[in-house]
């Protein structure tokens, strides 16, 4: 299949239900060679659990596949564990493993090895109690490959959403909305949009921070003073950019049906209604990477973990954002060469 790429797929925390996403996804052929950097051992174990018959293909670098696995079968990257685990119980000793799955598939995806790496939930707080300063995916993956800048957008089918600030409390929100800082993210989304989906002219609809956009003043002049001459700046430099509109408004298809991305001013502007119309078909992508992320919009679900009971639709999706993300960037870089 001259198409294939590969791609790496982590199964995040182990007690939780990321090792069953990855298990489950596997009972269907994919487009691509997925290679989970995991366990073989946690994955048999689960598998058993689970009641699921997966052949594990082991791989590793030097003998990579060419073609993605049959259906009923998942290519295996061996990552020991520190301890083995029990199914839906959290332990610190195995924090480590975590971090190493991450570092083989961000720097595989650095030497080329991978064309992009999906993610599934790791449990921030054990990590943390292991000793290790963890805030993140997004923050290790950023000093991982020696990123100063990322932007969070989540998407589902029809939508997508970026964020300007991201976990603040909201009476922190109006003083980190700058100029400097609304430039550089929009900058960011309106680059990777083109570079890695393949937009050739971006359309970004930009939320105002305040109820109707400010109001003329009335109700706030961050609009008046930090984003429109931001976004003047930006349009100068041919960014297609429209707004600042009113939330409110903003979200409703007369809007949405000719732009290609909103970009909202905090977390709870924008995420309520993407996840509203995509509750358990989301996907988390990092922007601003020099690698494809893509990851679920959900947690670790301990409590389910190998019940059986769980829906993988969001990994589907964050691996259907992965491949058209790395085959847009594939495409750039064809038409470039040319």
């Amino acid at each position: 299949m001259t198409n294939c790429l590969r791609f790496a797929l982590t199964p995040g925390e182990p007690a939780g239900i990321g090792p069953d996403l990855c298990l489950l996804l596997a009972t269907q052929r994919q487009a691509h060679a997925l290679i989970c950097i995991a366990s073989s051992a946690l994955l048999k174990a689960r598998a058993v659990e689970l009641g699921l018959t997966i052949s594990l293909i082991e791989t590793a670098p030097g003998n990579w596949p060419q073609q993605p696995a049959p259906a009923g079968s998942l290519y295996v990257w061996d990552t020991p564990l520190g301890q083995p685990v029990t199914t839906g119980k959290l332990d610190k000793a195995n924090a480590a493993y975590v971090l190493q799955t991450l570092t083989r598939a961000g720097q595989g995806c650095l030497d080329g090895d991978f064309a992009g790496l999906i993610t599934a939930p790791v449990h921030k707080g054990i990590i943390n109690d292991a000793g290790i300063a963890f805030s993140g995916h997004t923050e290790f993956l950023a000093d991982l490959t020696h990123t100063e800048q990322v932007v969070m957008m989540l998407a589902t089918h029809g939508l997508r959403v970026a964020l300007v600030t991201t976990h603040l409390p909201l009476k922190e929100v109006a003083d980190a909305i700058t100029e400097e800082r609304l430039q550089r993210v929009t900058r960011i989304l309106h680059a990777d949009l083109r570079d890695k989906f393949g937009i050739a002219a971006p359309r970004i609809l930009v939320c105002g921070l305040n109820p109707h956009a400010g109001e003329g003043g009335h109700l706030g002049r961050e609009e008046i003073d930090i984003i429109e001459p931001a976004l003047q700046r930006l349009r100068g430099e041919g960014i297609d950019l429209i707004g600042p509109l009113p939330a409110d408004t903003l979200f409703t298809p007369k809007h949405l049906e000719h732009c290609d991305a909103v970009l909202a001013m905090y977390h709870d502007q924008g995420l309520p209604v993407l996840k509203y119309k995509g509750f358990g078909a989301a996907v988390n992508v990092t922007l601003g990477l020099p690698i494809v992320r893509t990851s679920v919009d959900h947690g670790t679900a301990l409590d389910l973990a190998g019940s059986g009971r769980i829906d993988c639709g969001s990994l589907q999706v964050a691996l259907e954002t992965a491949y058209e993300m790395a085959q847009g960037s594939r495409k750039l870089q064809a038409t470039s060469h040319k």
